[in-house]
Formats: C-alpha cells, structure tokens, sequence
C-alpha cells in the first residue's frame, strides 16, 4: 500500500463541508469517489481540517492508500479528471511514510477571513464574502482581537455543539488589516474549536461597528460563556489558506 498525501484547493459553497455525511454533497466523499474511479479501489480520505458547510480551501491537506503503482503527476491528473465538474482541484501529490497522519501530523493551520467592506454589494465575490457596507473600525478590531491571542479558555467563542473535549486552545496569531474595500483577519494556530474563527470575527464586527468596546471582548473570553460573546459570521468569508508539517 502506497500513502499518498494530496493537497486540495475547492470552494465550500455546493458542499455540506469537508466531511463525509449520510445525506449532502461533501469534499471527502467527492475525493473517495474520484479515487476508486481512478484505481478501481476504495480508500478514506483524511484531511487535516474538517472545514464546515460553505468553509472554502486554498490548501487542504489528505492522506490516503491504495495499492495501485502510479507516479504523482498521475495520481493529481486522474482525480482532477473524475473531479469534473466539482469546484474541487487537487494541486499536488505526493508519496509520505506511513507515519505522515494529515490531521495528527499538522503543527499548525492558517485560516482567512474575508470581510467586503463597502457600500455597494459583491458582485464578483458573492458567497466569497461576508458583505459588510458600514464602515468597521479595522484599528480597534485588531486591538481587541490581541486580547484571545494565546493560551486560553475558548469557551465564549466555541460552538454549542462542539465535540472538543476541552475548550483550551493556544492562538498564536489574529490579526486584522485592511486591503482597500476588504478587511482581512488571519487566525494560526495548532487547532481551532468548532465555529472558533467565525465566533472571533462576529465578536469583533461588533467592536468594528462601535458597539462594543476592546475591554469588551476580553471580558467575553473571560466570561467562559457561549452567549457572553458575538454572532457567528457567516461560513461564506472563510477559507483554509495553509496547513504546516
């Protein structure tokens, strides 16, 4: 059995998210079937993030085997191919040691969130976004998002329904800056929480929009309470940019 470690680049909004589910449309179950179309073999897919329903992906990592002896030019080509028409491509592949786990084995994932700020709405970007046309004080928002960067309780800003067994997350990095009509917030870390990068940005649009304050925020994480923090922004700005090995 060969492992094959593949990188993917897809759009979220015609899936139900990474994961493979009993009813939908998923990345994974469009990857498996694109590789028994190609080797004749069933196999699983392990990513490294499982990215939720309308979560886009400039660089997800997988992991999967099969016996069949291609080269990796091949194995890229073949699955692009049975891809059709899906928004998914596979940028790379390549053979790792059976060592190599994409989920186990990633030391760090970075994320990016897409605000369109601006009067007039998307028309090129539509579901790439989060249209926003109030003016958000970008300054204060990365401000108060250095407040939840480092090792911390998430439980303000982590899904209800969140499998994580415990709510301690290290962030090393979120940062927001803007890029003429777009404001662009970057989150890294080892691991994230259910909903964690979108529950940070709908807590911070509020300090953006002046209704909250910077000392706000860091009472939310301190408070340890879903409830105590923002809305959860929307999955459409939302994309996985680079896994780190």
């Amino acid at each position: 059995m060969t492992r094959w470690k593949i990188t993917i680049e897809y759009d979220g909004g015609p899936f139900v998210g990474w994961q493979r589910q009993a009813e939908g449309l998923s990345v994974q179950g469009s990857v498996e079937a694109a590789i028994e179309k190609f080797s004749q073999e069933k196999a699983t897919l392990y990513g490294a993030g499982r990215t939720d329903s309308g979560v886009h992906a400039l660089a997800q990592v997988a992991h999967f085997e099969i016996v069949k002896e291609v080269g990796a030019d091949t194995v890229r080509d073949a699955l692009n191919f049975h891809l059709k028409p899906a928004p998914i491509a596979i940028l790379s592949a390549e053979v790792v040691d059976k060592s190599f786990n994409a989920r186990v084995s990633a030391i760090s994932r970075h994320y990016r969130y897409r605000i369109l700020n601006r009067r007039s709405p998307a028309a090129l970007l539509t579901g790439r976004v989060w249209h926003l046309p109030q003016t958000l004080n970008v300054e204060a928002m990365h401000e108060a998002a250095q407040f939840l960067v480092g090792h911390h309780d998430f439980t303000s800003f982590r899904a209800t329904n969140c499998q994580s067994k415990s709510p301690f997350k290290t962030l090393d990095r979120l940062t927001v800056n803007r890029d003429a009509d777009e404001i662009i917030i970057d989150a890294s870390a080892r691991s994230f929480l259910h909903h964690q990068i979108r529950n940070f940005v709908g807590t911070l649009k509020l300090v953006g929009d002046g209704k909250w304050s910077t000392q706000d925020v860091k009472e939310a994480l301190n408070a340890k309470r879903r409830s105590a923090a923002g809305p959860t922004a929307p999955s459409d700005g939302l994309y996985l940019l680079r896994v780190d090995y």
